[in-house]
């Protein structure tokens, strides 16, 4: 506890020397959500990105994330504790064979989970997170194909609450991918009071049986206004953090996956660490970076999806 200390006291240290700012994704473990000064998900950190004064963006997430707020300040530094830390279903989505389909099907409009390289957002007309896709849905051009990419479950769950035919590119996360239906039913059959919630990048079968679809935040929102005491919570574990410091009384369950395994921990988001985090501070790196054409390319659809949502 005295050693955790230490990393807490260096971390608010060197953010004042440096004039620094942490911004943590909702993924990330719990000391390093509780030394952060903003916690979001995609959207609110993008936005909170464009609002700061910082000198040094400290971005505690994966690498899509670290690009997206680079995009939107190019003149500020921004670092990522470890550049290893990617992301499945932007790695699901590689920027030649995008380009192979956009050129094979130029009439489609591309709507893009920002879940996705700086490449593949060059390559999009909007860009959406899973807080305002059905809004960002809603508002594609009514007389052109959709493609919506990368992530198929986010797709078809737009399409169906909006009614839009899109095409899906065939991407998927890893977590998100793993729960298990049969050992949910069986947490329900044995908490018959509990709500199932789950993230719309879930497969349908997931889906289907939940009380409550949303983003991470719309969950954490959720579970903070429901009356509902007791919940399975169908989304990377790391949430549950912040779930239960805004509703302590709540329970709360992480739904299982298929194996005997962690798998419902973002591998990624965990190679951040405190002490990776005071390392980057003190060195200011490793640095994200973005080459021009391609970050002045890329703004366009996330200024846009800033606009319409």
């Amino acid at each position: 506890m005295i050693f955790l200390m230490d990393l807490f006291e260096k971390v608010a240290k060197l953010k004042k020397e440096k004039n620094a700012v942490i911004l943590a994704h909702y993924y990330q473990e719990p000391d390093i959500q509780d030394v952060a000064d903003y916690i979001g998900d995609s959207l609110e950190l993008a936005r909170v990105s464009q609002k700061t004064n910082a000198d040094l963006i400290l971005f505690a997430g994966v690498h899509f994330m670290a690009e997206g707020a680079k995009i939107l300040n190019p003149s500020r530094k921004v670092i990522l504790p470890d550049l290893r830390a990617g992301c499945s279903l932007s790695d699901s989505c590689p920027p030649e064979r995008f380009a192979q389909f956009k050129e094979n099907n130029p009439d489609h409009f591309i709507i893009t989970y920002i879940n996705c390289s700086a490449a593949i957002k060059a390559m999009s007309d909007v860009i959406c997170t899973s807080s305002n896709a059905l809004k960002i849905v809603e508002k594609a051009p009514k007389d052109r194909p959709i493609l919506f990419a990368p992530d198929r479950n986010l797709g078809r769950w737009v399409s169906e609450k909006t009614g839009r035919t899109m095409d899906y590119w065939q991407g998927s996360c890893i977590v998100h991918e793993t729960f298990s239906e049969k050992k949910i039913s069986q947490l329900k059959f044995l908490n018959p009071e509990a709500q199932l919630i789950a993230h719309p990048e879930c497969e349908q079968v997931i889906l289907k049986n939940a009380d409550f679809i949303g983003s991470t935040s719309q969950l954490l929102n959720y579970v903070i206004q429901s009356p509902v005491q007791k919940f399975i919570v169908a989304t990377e574990a790391g949430i549950l953090h912040q779930m239960q410091k805004k509703a302590p009384t709540k329970t709360l369950i992480a739904a299982p996956p298929n194996q005997n395994c962690a798998c419902n921990e973002c591998p990624f988001m965990k190679l951040n660490t405190l002490e990776k985090i005071v390392s980057a501070l003190e060195t200011g790196g490793p640095e994200v970076d973005v080459p021009l054409e391609i970050r002045e390319k890329a703004l366009i659809p996330l200024e846009r999806m800033l606009e319409w949502s």
